[in-house]
């Protein structure tokens, strides 16, 4: 019996999804992990179609019968309700959020109105909903969320556990701890079966341009500096977003509802490390580089403030309870990923826009 047969055993009937942010990064990869896995159930994107929102990450589902794109604003709740009852939602995967600390530091309303208004109206109008629907104990409401709510941690700390006090250090941190308070408390005052998830970096197909290991790849092609924050010692553990897009499949059919779970992928590296990693890879699979070595490209700029110092997740109850255990390794999630972009110029080329061009410049120079 494989992954997908072992949880659809275990719910018996087709599910009705809505993924908010579904356009997205996570949220396009885990529309297509779910519309392969379980194709008798109906899939509902809404997605704000933001800079980092791209409806090409979906092209291919356009024409299933169980799929539909809804283009809107999770803080619309008049479109909420209406998606809600007329599609008979049982299951909310709740993606849609603003994730890039370096934008939440230019500009933090946009944080606060999606990810902590945003939330409490997905919230209300589920509440809402799932009382008419008689409280099914079956439904779910799923928050994924940041292990940067935690905070920063010591090289010599234990990695983050789900009962780590929070400690946000960043606009956008501190939207997601607020947004996390929020569906715990939906869960103790109301019995609505919230679930939250803190993962890790992830990184994979469809990632924005913005974010480390993109932008990387995309500057070694272009030959432009590698820009790495402060001395480059900052850690990060890396999930490969096909290893989160399992757990939280995993996490909707057999997590306890009230629950938390941490998901991580068991691969702390300092970015330096990181950067080395991708030049090498880039060296290996680029033959027609515009700088060779790429390492060459590496300029170190200054640090960002607030930059937390290392981040790393104990996925241990996650393990024990519900089976699951991430299979990437950095290695092998950086070739799958590189030859992605490698092979998708014309994905990411038009992102390229005036607009992020000229936010790039605010940002590292």
């Amino acid at each position: 019996m494989n992954f997908s047969q072992q949880n659809r055993c275990l719910s018996t009937k087709p599910r009705r999804l809505l993924v908010t942010g579904g356009a997205g990064f996570i949220g396009s990869n885990f529309v297509h992990h779910w519309c392969d896995k379980y194709p008798d159930d109906r899939v509902i994107v809404l997605d704000a179609l933001t800079y980092a929102g791209n409806r090409q990450n979906l092209s291919s589902l356009k024409k299933r019968e169980n799929f539909r794109f809804v283009h809107g604003d999770i803080c619309d709740r008049p479109l909420i309700d209406s998606l809600l009852e007329s599609e008979a939602i049982d299951t909310v995967a709740h993606l849609a959020a603003e994730s890039h600390v370096d934008r939440s530091i230019l500009g933090p309303d946009a944080f606060v109105r999606t990810n902590v208004v945003g939330t409490f109206t997905l919230l209300e109008s589920f509440r809402n909903h799932w009382e008419k629907r008689g409280k099914l104990e079956s439904d779910r409401f799923l928050h994924v969320s940041t292990d940067e709510v935690y905070g920063t941690l010591e090289a010599e700390d234990h990695p983050f556990t789900e009962t780590t006090p929070y400690a946000p250090n960043s606009p956008y941190s501190a939207s997601k701890a607020g947004s996390d308070h929020l569906a715990r408390a939906y869960y103790h005052t109301y019995g609505l079966p919230t679930i939250v998830t803190n993962c890790s970096n992830n990184y994979g197909p469809y990632h924005f341009p913005e974010k480390l290991i993109p932008l990387m790849c995309i500057n070694i092609l272009l030959g432009k500096p590698l820009p790495v924050y402060g001395d480059g010692q900052n850690i990060r553990d890396w999930l490969y977003v096909g290893d989160h897009c399992r757990a939280l499949d995993v996490v909707i059919h057999r997590g306890k509802a009230g629950e938390t779970y941490n998901i991580g992928g068991n691969n702390e590296v300092k970015n330096i490390d990181l950067v080395h990693k991708i030049c090498e890879v880039m060296n290996e699979l680029a033959p027609d580089l515009p700088v060779r070595p790429a390492q060459e490209l590496i300029t170190f700029v200054k640090d960002r403030p607030g930059h937390d110092r290392r981040y790393a997740i104990d996925a241990n109850k996650i393990k024990t309870e519900l089976d699951w255990t991430p299979i990437e390794t950095v290695e092998g999630g950086l070739h799958r990923t590189i030859e992605w972009y490698l092979s998708h110029q014309n994905w990411w080329q038009p992102l390229l826009s005036e607009e992020y061009q000229a936010y790039y410049s605010l940002v590292y120079t």
